[in-house]
């Protein structure tokens, strides 16, 4: 098994845990943990995929990186936390 191999299955498995998490009702999707295992999970899964020079996965993992980054910092409406 390649190193990318091992990093995009690292990644693929914290995506799916964060999933299967909100599935079970264990995890919200407006939680942080949630956000910062979408943003782990992407952002190695996007890595992965520069690696093995893959620009459409890398693309589509970037930009769920990204958004998932931004659900960390923003702050709901109506609150000052």
């Amino acid at each position: 098994m390649k190193t990318s191999d091992i990093i995009a299955t690292s990644g693929v498995i914290i995506l799916l845990i964060a999933f299967l998490l909100n599935l079970a009702g264990k995890l919200s999707a407006q939680s942080k943990v949630y956000s910062l295992m979408n943003f782990i999970g992407a952002g190695t899964c996007g890595y992965a995929s520069y690696m093995i020079s893959f620009y459409p996965f890398v693309v589509l993992e970037s930009i769920w990186a990204i958004v998932a980054l931004i659900s960390l910092f923003r702050v709901p409406r109506g609150t000052s936390d």
